[in-house]
């Protein structure tokens, strides 16, 4: 029998007078996995489908004695190797295509058991999927935790069950009356989501592809939302005769069905699409917009942190720059350019672009601290970052922490280094911030007083990020923008809720609390509704509700009088 990739199944022993054998039932038979139960007292009670199984197993097995079960899902590889030696995009996309159809079938990775069940099946299902016993978790929730949603649609009424409601709001830096690519040319703007909304950056999009002088649209994409915004306002630019290039990251684990399907549609919208060069993916977020001014070429440039996807956009949190800055621009071209080349950015002015112009200049900027230290000044180094597994980063970290290099790090996940160890990182604090939207930005900061530099970034410090894939970082030069992204860091190492700090063993302990409670996530979507541009006030004397004065001899009558009165 093929156990299908994170499908359930209950599994028994079975015991009849001749033999002792195991036995399996599917759980995923096109069953409805929640059943609701009725229950007087108003509260929802529910079954699943699997446990009505497991329960009744002993119908599906006459003639067995059943001796023990349990439940229990295989979890299969996810990589799929992609034959880089196709003669076109077309064959690329094609190999991809199978490749997914393929992935259903790679080799177990994992068996969780919904209970500890004894050597005898255990060894059994390990010989046939070809585990080891290093391999096998036994979960103490349920084995797929997605019938959640079916639970949350039942107890929508049940406010006190929800997190208050929160939308993202717009960004007071932002004047929604004038055109996007105007302001930005004045100004470097930033949005910090999901606090901010992504709206102004769509906008952008929109109005470029109407925009005449707009001649060409780059963007680079990774993951996309199910109705795109996006990638309607791309297929519109193109269809207005825009020269856009697209790059879409068909390698983008668990969206490359997604992305194959989009990528057809922009070719059918008349976008060039293509898919990055051999054996890297392209994980940077960057939108380079052309327009003919005159006699002269502009450019405005978006970086961010996070995919331009409007769902995760109120999800996660993410950080957004646009600025028409020329050096910024003249990178970013470059950027495009070598990757329709199939090449990479070996040098760059203003942007660290990985694999080659990243690892070497974040290395470059802490040795730049080090010196500092050691000169008897003051070095810092800080970070915000998804996960820290990079060896020749986490080596000069411990160097910078060795020089006195102050170094603060907030990690929401994984860690390879650990902090505050005697002698190696004595000067190195890792917090970690789990809250209610997944911490998802990622910032460097360089220096101290007038002196720091600061980037954001779609590149954590991980191998496959610093040197097995196109990433970018960029420079904040506005001192307004600038300071907010301090700010947002400094309220994050403020954190006294949801914050954890590492401890010398590599455990985490909760932040101590103060006299005032900090929620950085909280006060950042409270700031959001502050400053929130409010919409212009309605002036009620001359609101006369008019669809009521049309009606009547009374309406006719009062209309006739304000004729006369003019």
């Amino acid at each position: 029998m093929f156990l299908a990739n994170q499908s359930i199944y209950a599994v028994a022993k079975l015991a009849s007078k001749s033999a002792v054998t195991v036995g399996i039932v599917s759980c995923n038979e096109k069953f409805q996995r929640v059943i609701f139960l009725p229950d007087d007292e108003g509260c929802i009670s529910y079954i699943l489908v699997e446990e009505l199984i497991l329960h009744y197993a002993d119908k599906a097995f006459e003639g067995y004695k059943i001796e023990e079960k349990a439940l229990m899902r295989v979890t299969r590889n996810a990589d799929i190797d992609v034959d880089e030696g196709f003669d076109s995009e077309l064959d690329f996309r094609q190999n991809m295509s199978e490749l997914i159809n393929k992935r259903k079938r790679l080799c177990p990775v994992r068996l969780q058991l919904s209970k500890q069940i004894s050597d005898t099946v255990l060894n059994e299902l390990l010989s046939r999927l070809e585990l080891s016993e290093k391999q096998v978790f036994v979960e103490k929730t349920p084995l797929d935790m997605s019938y959640v949603f079916a639970v949350f649609d039942k107890a929508s009424d049940r406010k006190e069950l929800f997190f208050p409601k929160q939308e993202p709001q717009p960004s007071a830096m932002i004047d929604p009356s004038r055109p996007m690519i105007e302001q930005i040319d004045e100004k470097d703007l930033f949005l910090h989501y999901p606090y901010e909304s992504i709206k102004p950056f769509i906008r952008l999009l929109d109005e470029a592809a109407k925009d005449d002088s707009v001649t060409s649209v780059k963007m680079t994409l990774y993951r996309v939302a199910k109705n795109s915004k996006v990638i309607k306002a791309l297929c519109n630019a193109a269809e207005n005769g825009k020269d856009v290039l697209v790059l879409v990251e068909l390698r983008a684990r668990f969206d490359e069905e997604n992305n194959i399907g989009w990528s057809k549609l922009l070719e059918e919208s008349g976008c060039h699409v293509m898919y990055g060069p051999q054996g890297l993916k392209v994980h940077s977020k960057l939108c380079l917009i052309t327009r003919k001014v005159g006699d002269s070429v502009k450019y405005t440039v978006q970086v961010g942190t996070g995919n331009y996807n409007e769902k995760t956009a109120g999800l996660y949190t993410d950080l957004c720059l646009m600025t028409s800055n020329n050096d910024i621009a003249q990178d970013a071209c470059e950027v495009f350019r070598t990757l329709s080349m199939g090449e990479l950015v070996e040098s760059s002015k203003a942007l660290m672009v990985a694999p080659h112009c990243l690892q070497n200049k974040v290395v470059e900027l802490m040795d730049n601290e080090i010196s500092i230290a050691r000169a008897g000044g003051e070095g810092y180094v800080a970070a915000k970052l998804n996960s820290l597994t990079d060896k020749v980063l986490m080596d000069k970290i411990i160097e910078c922490s060795q020089a006195g290099v102050k170094v603060e790090l907030v990690i929401r996940g994984i860690s390879c280094l650990v902090a505050g160890v005697e002698g190696v990182t004595d000067n190195v604090q890792i917090r970690s911030i789990v809250g209610r939207y997944l911490e998802h930005a990622r910032i460097y900061i360089f220096g101290t007083g007038v002196r720091k530099k600061v980037y954001i970034s779609s590149a954590d410090y991980m191998t496959r990020n610093t040197t097995r894939r196109v990433e970018v970082a960029a420079p904040i030069l506005s001192e307004e923008v600038k300071k907010r992204v301090l700010d947002i860091f400094d309220t994050q190492m403020q954190d006294n809720v949801k914050a954890r700090i590492m401890q010398p063993d590599g455990k985490y302990v909760r932040a101590e609390r103060g006299d005032i409670a900090i929620d950085a996530q909280s006060r950042f979507y409270a700031e959001a509704y502050a400053n929130a541009p409010k919409p212009a006030p309605v002036n009620d004397s001359k609101a006369v509700e008019p669809e009521k004065e049309k009606k009547g001899f009374l309406g006719w009558l009062k209309r006739l009088f304000r004729r006369k009165k003019k």
